[in-house]
């Protein structure tokens, strides 16, 4: 576990520091960007609200809802921020190799 410590080279980065272990442990295959519709269109892709934007991109965390795995022993991995359910989730490693 180590601690990465920032330049200062603006004001937003003056004593800042992250740990790395909470960014190396996000898995990519349970990971997907959302695609927005709409941004203010209609059907035909006029703009009819013109206040609506684009917007950031956002990665979304794939979440198992179903948790249908039955009598199969699972281990928590890790415990990480999703910033877009404004919560903590967690990756299971189950005993058949699949990680939800």
């Amino acid at each position: 576990m180590t601690i990465r410590l920032y330049k200062t080279s603006t004001p937003s980065t003056h004593n800042g520091a992250i740990d790395s272990q909470m960014k190396s442990n996000l898995r990519k295959n349970l990971i997907y960007g959302q695609h927005r519709f709409g941004k203010g269109r209609n059907a035909r892709g006029f703009i009819i609200a013109g206040h609506r934007g684009g917007g950031h991109k956002c990665l979304y965390r794939k979440i198992d809802f179903w948790r249908n795995k039955k009598d199969i022993y699972g281990r928590i991995i890790t415990i990480e921020y999703d910033p877009n359910r404004n919560t903590y989730i967690c990756l299971i490693h189950y005993g058949d190799g699949e990680k939800r």
